[in-house]
């Protein structure tokens, strides 16, 4: 890799992309498989603008880096605050270009301009305030129901809420990765975690055997559900990962009430996948809550993002679809090494 082309790649987490496009697939898969085409377009969408939010996000701190992150491509002097900007709002505008080719006036007014709200709202303003962790999570939830189109997105928010809650507790945490976390903080993370994969296992053991046919599928959260629950999970910490685990727990009103055999083979697996990923990392930061254990737990939340995203993808009936998110998460790792997820 050239040294520009490293240095770019520095600039927007490059790798860290791999993670984006199972949110809109999962969205879209909710919402009724709207077509690959369409599904590609805005996936390749939220990609352009998951890297723009990593090059403003290193623009707006570039003051900052220079102290606590000289190496990153601004402080280094490798990359101008300009250039760093200009590429921001050239990935901002491709992304708002791709998702109006793909999916029309309506899903870029209704998906994509929300969320590239989200992401400079989050960058230029939110991010150092107590706001902060819920503006990222409210991001990723949107960057789920992008995958929705135009269409209703209500079948989506349970997929979107896992998402969001997973995101939430990752972003409080990437906070501390400077000087370390109050054991409070992977304490939450870890319950977080748990009560996403116990939702994970309850559903899945509802809508599995002989008794799942008669199993009541619960509507999805509301919008307000979900970021209340978010907003309780800023100020009472781990308690209020069971609020957020009864949102997870609602399945998609669709969703058949008996499960394939297959299906639940793989959502189970890509659940325990997605369980391991996370618990090991946030175990070892609350046993030793220093700033490379809280950098590897970020990291690793980051990544375990795919084995999630699978979760949802192969408990919406497409496991063949998920198994290739979750055989990415190897390779995540591979390419973290060399280029920085966070």
């Amino acid at each position: 890799m050239n040294t520009a082309l490293r240095t770019y790649a520095e600039l927007v987490r490059a790798p860290a992309a791999i993670t984006v496009p199972g949110d809109v697939v999962a969205g879209a898969l909710a919402a009724g498989r709207p077509g690959i085409r369409r599904t590609t377009g805005l996936a390749a969408s939220s990609v352009a603008l998951y890297w723009a939010g990593m090059a403003l996000n290193d623009w707006a701190d570039r003051a900052e880096d220079a102290t606590e992150r000289p190496e990153r491509p601004i402080p280094s002097g490798r990359l101008t605050p300009g250039a760093a900007l200009a590429t921001a709002i050239g990935l901002t505008g491709a992304g708002l270009g791709l998702a109006a080719l793909a999916g029309g006036r309506r899903t870029l007014l209704r998906r994509t301009l929300p969320l590239a709200a989200a992401v400079w709202a989050y960058d230029l303003g939110l991010k150092s305030t107590p706001l902060g962790p819920a503006t990222m999570a409210a991001a990723r939830a949107l960057d789920v129901l992008h995958g929705t189109g135009p269409g209703r997105a209500a079948a989506a928010l349970p997929a979107a809420t896992a998402v969001a809650a997973h995101t939430f507790a990752v972003t409080r945490l990437s906070r501390h990765e400077v000087d370390g976390a109050p054991t409070s903080e992977p304490k939450l993370s870890l319950a977080t975690t748990t009560a996403i994969a116990g939702a994970g296992a309850a559903h899945l053991l509802a809508t599995t055997g002989p008794r799942a046919a008669t199993t009541h599928v619960s509507q999805p959260p509301t919008a307000a559900r979900l970021f209340s629950a978010a907003a309780d999970g800023a100020h009472l910490g781990a308690p209020a990962a069971g609020s957020v685990a009864a949102l997870l727990a609602a399945g998609t009103p669709d969703a058949p009430a008996a499960r394939k055999p297959v299906d639940a083979l793989v959502t189970g697996a890509a659940l325990a996948t997605y369980a391991g990923t996370c618990a090991r990392a946030q175990s070892a930061v609350v046993r030793d809550p220093s700033a490379p254990r809280v950098r590897a737990a970020v990291g690793a939340g980051i990544h375990a993002l795919l084995p999630l995203q699978a979760t949802l993808v192969a408990r919406a009936g497409a496991p063949l679809l998920a198994l290739p998110l979750v055989a990415a998460l190897p390779l995540v790792g591979r390419l973290a090494r060399k280029v920085s997820s966070t």
